[in-house]
């Protein structure tokens, strides 16, 4: 597996491992089934999602899915994929997608995993960061701007959802 560790001495960020499916399946709510997910997780669901995020790092695919972790132990505390290819993406553009767990929710881990992720995605390529929000999720909107994201034209995907866009220049972000 391509090790990339990522920290600003609070947040570590590093690829999924299939060491972290029970905690992943012990901090799934009804909010990230809700936003990230899209139903609820299986044990078989989540070691096989888990293999082919370490599949995309191994083959240099366009998925590379973080565990965001914290102190000195790495307690796995949530998630932060970036996409490089995607529905409505353009060229250049990398998607950001993220989750905590609920008890790790509130303390600023998000935009720090954010933070982290964004020089990362430039220096693979990334051109421009795209964070896409449903508008009934305040809080990932939120994460967006203290990350310094700017809001982008509204979309709907083909199945009518409708995401605001928030956009960071990551060229920007590599100085």
């Amino acid at each position: 597996m391509h090790e990339v560790k990522l920290s600003d001495g609070i947040v570590t960020l590093s690829p999924l491992r299939p060491d972290d499916v029970e905690a992943h399946l012990a901090g799934e709510d009804e909010l990230l089934v809700r936003w990230l997910n899209g139903g609820p997780a299986t044990r078989e669901g989540v070691e096989a999602y888990f293999r082919h995020c370490r599949e995309q790092w191994d083959t240099a695919g366009p998925l590379r899915a973080f565990g965001i972790r914290k102190g000195a132990d790495e307690i796995l505390v949530g998630t932060i994929d970036l996409r490089f290819a995607g529905e409505g993406l353009a060229p250049g553009q990398v998607n950001v997608a993220y989750g905590l767990y609920p008890s790790w929710r509130g303390r600023g881990l998000a935009t720090r995993a954010v933070l982290l992720a964004v020089p990362y995605a430039a220096s693979e390529g990334g051109a421009e960061a795209v964070i896409q929000v449903e508008p009934e999720n305040p809080a990932s909107a939120a994460v967006a701007r203290r990350a310094g994201f700017a809001p982008g034209k509204p979309t709907r995907r083909k199945d009518g959802t409708r995401f605001d866009w928030y956009i960071r220049d990551l060229h920007a972000a590599a100085r």
